[in-house]
């Protein structure tokens, strides 16, 4: 079965701040969570898929990388060292020990699986709980995009349509976009990683088509004529832009504008820059596109 794209993680230094410009985008924004080891989330949810906000809480107590143990805090934590943004992709799981197993088989990631729970809110202001097996991957050279799948344990307590109704009318995330000086050194890696094969590439590009979504490989030249000034490593991969797709296009460029957020119109997409929105450029999409 074919992988879906199940969260985003958008690395910020200031959660409320990065929180307050997604309500200002049009979005629903969850309360802050906290992690055990202390990195702290903000969540925008869609059904099936969400953007996680995130940044290092007061008081953490993250531990560091080991040879058989990815640390996401670690990853996270050193990642805000140097800037912000798209710092990881993550794809559903329907068994994370099973995936864990399978990524060390195909020589991208020996790794434990991670297993974790949290305190979370329904839409009443009860409290519930959650848990999540995580599965990581490694590219070569990628200390700057981080892969993992996410195995959820209590689906029926973190879904929920309430969380999903958003001003912008969007639906759900429809593409990340990763920058590589050269793409097809990382067709085996994501062929691995998703399960699929790219599409035909276009020049030096790559695209790994999902379940209702997709992940492009691009060059930095190419991103940039794409999504204007891009904030990404040239000598390795980085995620440097991610599209949403709305109900109705014009009706959100006349509420981007009404918040006076910066944002191009582009063919049928409205993009804002990534120096307007923490690191990570953000395409705005009609349904039918």
């Amino acid at each position: 079965m074919t992988r879906r794209i199940d969260h985003l993680v958008v690395a910020v230094k200031d959660l409320d701040k990065a929180a307050h410009l997604y309500q200002r985008l049009g979005f629903q924004v969850g309360g802050r969570n906290r992690h055990p080891w202390g990195t702290e989330n903000r969540i925008v949810q869609f059904p099936g898929s969400f953007i996680e906000l995130i940044s290092v809480g007061e008081g953490a107590a993250i531990s560091p990388h080991r040879a058989s143990a990815f640390s996401f805090g670690a990853f996270v934590q050193d990642y805000l060292r140097d800037r912000e943004g798209l710092a990881m992709l993550v794809l559903d799981s329907q068994n994370a020990e099973a995936d864990a197993a399978l990524f060390a088989e195909k020589g991208i990631g020996s790794f434990e699986p991670f297993h974790f729970e949290r305190s979370g809110r329904r839409p009443d202001g009860s409290e519930t709980r959650v848990a999540f097996t995580l599965a990581f991957a490694s590219a070569d050279n990628s200390s700057k995009a981080g892969f993992f799948v996410c195995q959820q344990h209590y689906p029926e307590n973190f879904w929920n349509p309430e969380f999903q109704r958003h001003d912008n009318k969007a639906t759900r995330i429809a593409s990340v976009t990763l920058t590589a000086p050269e793409p097809e050194r990382l067709r085996s890696f994501l062929t691995a990683f998703t399960g699929v094969k790219p599409g035909s590439p276009d020049g030096d590009d790559l695209s790994f088509r999902l379940s209702e979504g997709h992940i492009d490989v691009l060059t930095p030249d190419d991103a940039a004529e794409i999504y204007g000034s891009i904030e990404a490593e040239l000598d390795q991969p980085s995620f440097v832009a991610f599209a949403v797709r709305v109900e109705d296009i014009q009706r959100h460029a006349r509420w981007l504008a009404s918040a006076e957020i910066p944002y191009q119109h582009i063919g049928s997409r409205l993009i804002v820059p990534a120096s307007a929105a923490f690191g990570v450029a953000i395409a705005f999409e009609p349904t039918q596109y």
